[in-house]
Parts: structure tokens; sequence; C-alpha cells
């Protein structure tokens, strides 16, 4: 198996109701992401897949959240924007993308800070 992942960050607002504590309140976080895409075999060229197509295709996904607040984005109608479901919202979205490309999601990694992080693995 051969895997490629794909660091970006992004900065945004929310706040996680029915939790308790501080997190209640609006409060933001610079979130950065890890997105790991995987296969079996490599391309004729010797490439899983081309390191420039992940960072635009989680560039896109990403561009939708920066600067945001999230619990008014339609993707996170009724339910918290945690860690948790941007983590599976950004894995649903990069299996969108990565459909024809010969490549699967293996994981999708956020970290809210240094000493914080959640990881999506799809089924």
């Amino acid at each position: 198996m051969y895997e490629v992942t794909i660091i970006k960050s992004f900065s945004s607002a929310h706040l996680l109701s029915r939790i308790g504590g501080k997190c209640e309140e609006l409060h933001g976080h610079n979130f950065k992401v890890e997105v790991t895409v995987g296969a079996m075999d490599l391309k004729e060229t010797g490439l899983l897949i081309d390191f420039r197509v992940v960072k635009k295709w989680l560039g896109e996904i990403l561009e939708q959240m920066d600067h945001q607040y999230l619990n008014e984005l339609p993707f996170f109608s009724g339910i918290n924007p945690s860690a948790e479901n941007i983590a599976k919202y950004i894995g649903e979205e990069m299996a969108l993308k990565v459909k024809t490309s010969g490549v699967k999601v293996a994981r999708v990694k956020i970290r809210e800070s240094e000493n914080a992080a959640v990881t999506y693995i799809p089924k």
C-alpha cells in the first residue's frame, strides 16, 4: 500500500452546543488538516498521485471554511462543527474528488492545537 499525505491549514470560528464548558462560547482555531490518500499500485509514472493534484483538491475544500463561522455553513446545519465532523466532511468531499484518480481517502486528521487531534478513517 502506498500513501500520499498533504498538510494544509485554515482558520475559522465555531461554537459547540450541548457539550458544556468554554467551547459552547464562540471561539476560533487555526486548524491543521492532514489528508492521506492511498492505493496498492503506482501509476506508470512511478507516482501514486501527483502531490499538486491532492493539494489543489484539499485547497478547494478548505477555501469554503477558511475565515468562516462554521456554524452558519450549510454542511454543518443541524450538527456541531466539531473537529470530528470537520474531518468527516473533508473526507467525504475528498472522496468525491478522488473518485476517478485510482486512489482512495485513507484518513483525515484535524489538529485544533498542538495537543489535540482527531482522525477520521472512511469505511
